[in-house]
């Protein structure tokens, strides 16, 4: 699947600190230490409806992370997948009378419109599930014969099921009590209740074939690929068992990047999926978590329809530190203008305060488990500075615009 082209980034004079972000899994913030080439693997979108500001929040992270990698000198490894065969797509097609791979194919290319608008630097795979069966039947069958799955015994539908304590660590990326366990795995796609499995917490591997739903064939019967199984057997076959974050929003931790990481350590004997798990947090509005089911979604296409520049949006999320749970509304986004506007006029002057300090500041903020708050502070200050007292260095104003094009992905200036 193709992925979005990717803006030009920059290049800064100099390097940052290395960079130390929260682990969810260590409940600390701890450097990341990757060897010449970082790897990412980031959980993609369902495409059954368009992209909203959550969304846009968690992509904005990890691009973050992609360019401060870059800034570091380092290469980097991004996969994304784009998760395009699930019920909720089903769904949403039936009641809207279109086929499920149409539907899927539009939202995919609305979202590449949207992240190409705000400027997010694209992964390096871009991977369809439906492009990754070969795959993820290898995996299952891998888990099969070790034992760490199985077959139910339903005359029906032979569903494969992961064990939930095929691996002695299960429950160390969460952290989270069995009740805990138990209450997410039904909230967010889990069917605890399913007649035949060895327990509640069972993961689906492989979805038997139901009537009027697609299915592809396998050794163990035709059927689809479950949730949790496509991420891992795509992080596996793109990148390997060398992976530096595992990465999404904060509502992945438990069950999807869970389960994912156990399927994974459960097929290559590690002890760990990734070195980091890293979770954005969510983007509420009017007091609420902003979520399809409550259709109360600010949409990034919908801020761009009205004129909205994708530059102010970015800004508007970034505003906010990621990994907290915080909310739009339309004093953010005036805000995130108005910081937009200064910033420009500020970086248009042809000399300026030194650029060297505050770029020297953005890079350590950023560095530190990515504390844009304290950036956009940093770049604040500079920019009143330049505005009401002036400066002598002649350039500076481009050194500053340049810095915030290559670390924060917003630019001041076309051309």
């Amino acid at each position: 699947m193709q992925s979005w082209g990717a803006p030009t980034v920059p290049e800064l004079p100099g390097r940052g600190p290395a960079l130390r972000l929260f682990d969810t899994a260590d409940r600390q913030v701890r450097p990341v230490s990757p060897g010449d080439t970082a790897t990412m693997y980031v959980c993609g979108i369902t495409p059954y409806d368009a992209t909203h500001l959550g969304h846009a929040a968690t992509y904005l992270t990890f691009d973050l992370v992609y360019r401060l990698w870059l800034d570091s000198g380092l290469r980097v490894k991004y996969v994304q997948n784009v998760t395009d065969v699930d019920d909720p797509l089903f769904e949403r097609a039936a009641r809207d009378g279109i086929d499920w791979r149409d539907l899927g194919a539009r939202e995919v290319q609305l979202f590449r419109e949207d992240m190409a608008a705000l400027r997010v630097l694209p992964p390096h795979d871009y991977v369809a599930a439906t492009d990754a069966i070969d795959e993820v039947v290898q995996l299952v069958e891998k888990l099969l014969a070790s034992g760490a799955a199985y077959v139910v015994e339903d005359a029906q539908y032979p569903d494969v099921y992961f064990h939930a304590d095929a691996t002695m660590q299960f429950g160390y990326e969460s952290g989270y009590d069995r009740d805990t366990m138990l209450r997410l795995f039904g909230e967010r796609g889990g069917d605890p209740d399913r007649a035949g499995k060895d327990d509640e917490l069972d993961a689906l591997l492989w979805r038997a074939e139901r009537p009027g739903e697609p299915s592809w064939p396998s050794p163990f019967g035709p059927g689809r690929p479950g949730w949790h199984v496509e991420c891992a057997a795509i992080a596996l076959d793109r990148i390997g068992t060398d992976l530096d974050i595992q990465g999404g929003g904060s509502d992945l931790i438990f069950p999807h990047h869970e389960f994912s990481a156990a399927h994974a350590e459960s097929a290559t004997g590690e002890r760990r999926f990734a070195r980091h798990y890293v979770h954005a947090g969510m983007i509420g509005w009017d007091g609420h978590k902003m979520s399809k089911s409550r259709g109360n979604l600010v949409l990034v296409s919908r801020l761009r329809a009205d004129g909205v520049e994708p530059a102010a949006i970015r800004l508007g999320l970034l505003a906010g530190h990621y990994r907290a749970d915080r909310s739009w509304s339309d004093a953010v986004l005036a805000e995130a203008q108005q910081r937009l506007l200064r910033w420009r006029e500020a970086t248009a002057l042809p000399a300026g305060p030194d650029a060297d300090d505050v770029v020297a500041r953005v890079r350590r903020y950023l560095a530190d488990d990515l504390d844009t708050p304290k950036a956009l502070a940093a770049l604040d200050g500079w920019a009143t500075d330049a505005l009401e007292y002036g400066g002598r260095v002649d350039g500076a104003p481009a050194t500053v615009a340049a810095a915030v094009d290559a670390l924060l992905g917003v630019q001041l200036h076309l051309g």
